[in-house]
């Protein structure tokens, strides 16, 4: 399993519907690869149907190749569709990416088994699936219930632990460049590892 973080970082709205463009992009090449993709946070744009950022989780064989196509800088090349005299055509986002390889760098987690709770109704997990994990070095604790499995939502916690020590360091340490770059705060313009184009979002050939 992987988390992927498409950041608009303080781009305009142009940035936050390229956000949007590049999730249905990623949910597409998903369902080509029989790749599972979970939505498990996101925070909306300034324009209807825009993100400023959206977290996923990808499980599934081709989970890893996937994930490592997307990481790093994004770039989109479209005459923007809220200012159509404006001159800027180029608009970049970040996607950064939380794998597994590091779990056994981050120290002691607990895991606790607990009752999914929240919306749904009759729909809620009613199992005790839903699992809360504490890091221990750093009082950092989650709860995950979106998986139908303990094992999965272990699998998930630890990530989300992952990438909330990462956001952590970053704020400490005041820097705007770290190993798992904190896209929210700053995302690198050019250099792009994929470029897309027009109001379609098609691959730049």
């Amino acid at each position: 399993m992987n988390l992927l973080q498409l950041s608009a970082s303080q781009g305009p709205v142009e940035c936050a519907l390229a956000v949007a463009k590049a999730l249905h992009r990623i949910a597409f090449e998903a369902k080509q690869a029989g790749v599972a993709v979970d939505i498990i946070e996101h925070v909306t744009g300034p324009k209807l149907g825009t993100f400023r950022s959206v977290l996923l989780a990808l499980d599934g064989a081709g989970a890893d190749q996937l994930a490592n196509r997307w990481c790093g800088t994004v770039q989109w090349v479209c005459q923007s569709p809220y200012r159509p005299n404006h001159g800027r055509k180029n608009w970049f986002i970040g996607v950064a990416l939380f794998s597994e390889q590091a779990v056994e760098q981050m120290g002691e987690i607990r895991f606790e088994a607990c009752r999914a709770s929240g919306p749904g109704g009759q729909h809620v997990n009613k199992t005790d699936s839903a699992i809360r994990a504490t890091h221990l070095a750093s009082g950092i604790s989650v709860k995950v219930q979106t998986q139908r499995s303990q094992h999965a939502n272990k699998r998930l916690a630890v990530l989300l632990i992952e990438q909330k020590l990462a956001d952590l360091a970053a704020q400490n340490e005041g820097v705007r460049r770290a190993e798992r770059r904190m896209f929210h705060h700053g995302v690198e313009r050019g250099n792009a590892s994929l470029v897309f184009r027009g109001e379609r979002f098609e691959p730049a050939t």
